[in-house]
């Protein structure tokens, strides 16, 4: 075929042609195999995602369920009809209706992934609390829910006083959360 083209002048092409071929199956091979691996990333990603367990805070019920949940709690004079061993056992809950978050704030951190609250929790009852539980309920700019994050607190509140916690994270919130509302949910005595 190259004596026939160079008899009429046009050989040069015909060497163009067999490098564009070549250069045409260099790339799709090349293409080939960064879509096989990309595939397979995609699996192994997709393996991995479903051995992770599943998170408690990304669950779509509304905060009211698991207050009410909290709130089905023995109260006082309920455990005072305990017997002795199973009273030692049981922790020693303190009041939640003298025990509230006066003010609250939240912002975004990490990168707006993560939710930081400061509020100050005060303390009315006549005895020290630990181990404050919270929970928190983010939401649209609509109001529309979107996730509920919970946080126990280790540090005491002393009786009679008031204690400002900043910045504590709660956790992945949505990146859509626009408001926030965070409830005392269980405490104990210290």
């Amino acid at each position: 075929m190259n004596a026939r083209l160079d008899r009429i002048g046009l050989r040069r092409f015909a060497g163009t042609g067999e490098r564009v071929a070549r250069a045409v199956t260099i790339a799709s091979v090349s293409f080939g195999r960064s879509l096989l691996w990309l595939i397979a990333a995609i699996i192994v990603g997709c393996g991995v995602w479903m051995l992770l367990p599943l998170s408690k805070g990304n669950s779509a019920e509304p905060v009211k369920a698991e207050l009410a949940a909290v709130e089905a709690a023995p109260s006082a004079d309920a455990a005072a009809a305990l017997s002795p061993v199973s009273e030692a056992q049981a922790p020693a809950m303190a009041d939640l209706g003298r025990l509230r978050i006066s003010s609250q704030t939240w912002r975004r951190g990490g990168l707006g992934s993560r939710a930081l609250v400061t509020f100050t929790l005060r303390n009315d009852n006549d005895y020290a609390v630990k181990d404050v539980e919270i929970i928190c309920a983010f939401a649209r700019l609509d109001g529309s829910h979107l996730t509920n994050r919970s946080r126990v607190l280790a540090d005491p509140v002393s009786m009679k006083s008031r204690k400002t916690f900043a910045h504590i994270p709660v956790g992945f919130i949505n990146v859509n959360a626009d408001q926030a509302k965070c409830s005392l949910v269980a405490a104990r005595r210290a």
